[in-house]
């Protein structure tokens, strides 16, 4: 009899009260368990970056060993926690087909324009990276060096232009030093 007479009964006189205390516990257990899950998360990329740490180093040197990406400077190389761009990533050589040669010996040099010859600026050879007007240029990112290419003055620019392209030949800095030249 308690149990389905007098317990819905003092339920049902009692809900209005227990109610709002239901609802608060249950608002309660979902913050605590999406401060659990995010530190669940954090923990797991943090467990992940030092098992895979070691593994990431392995396999950039491996690349670099093949010539698909470019070693990083000896003076400032970045720990397995610095951002690693799409640039730094790129392959050094990009890999185009040969044409076919035609079996009429004429048709290739009347399809062909004459080749005119490719104006290369004068090699000058490149700064050292300390006299670059950006501090510890080798250990930043593009990323880092990007913002600070608009404070320098044309000659600084050059000498970032010139260093970058004979050492990493990151894009992103290259075409933001062009613009800046350019305007």
């Amino acid at each position: 009899m308690d149990l389905f007479v007098y317990a819905p009964l003092g339920f049902a006189l009692e809900a209005r009260t227990l109610l709002p205390r239901f609802v608060e516990r249950g608002k309660n257990q979902v913050t605590m368990a999406k401060m659990v899950g995010q530190f669940a998360v954090q923990q797991g990329q943090v467990e992940a970056n030092r098992r895979l740490g070691p593994l990431q180093e392995q396999v950039e040197g491996v690349l670099a060993d093949l010539g698909l990406v470019p070693r990083p400077p000896s003076g400032g190389a970045a720990g397995p926690d610095a951002p690693v761009e799409a640039d730094d990533l790129a392959p050094v050589v990009e890999l185009v087909p040969e044409p076919e040669p035609s079996a009429d010996p004429t048709a290739d040099d009347a399809a062909a324009p004459p080749e005119e010859p490719a104006s290369v600026p004068e090699a000058a050879e490149p700064p050292d990276a300390s006299d670059l007007a950006i501090p510890d240029y080798d250990s930043l990112a593009a990323s880092q060096v990007v913002p600070r290419l608009r404070a320098l003055d044309h000659d600084e620019l050059e000498a970032v232009r010139s260093y970058e392209a004979a050492g990493r030949g990151r894009k992103t800095i290259l075409n933001r030093i062009a613009q800046l030249q350019a305007g």
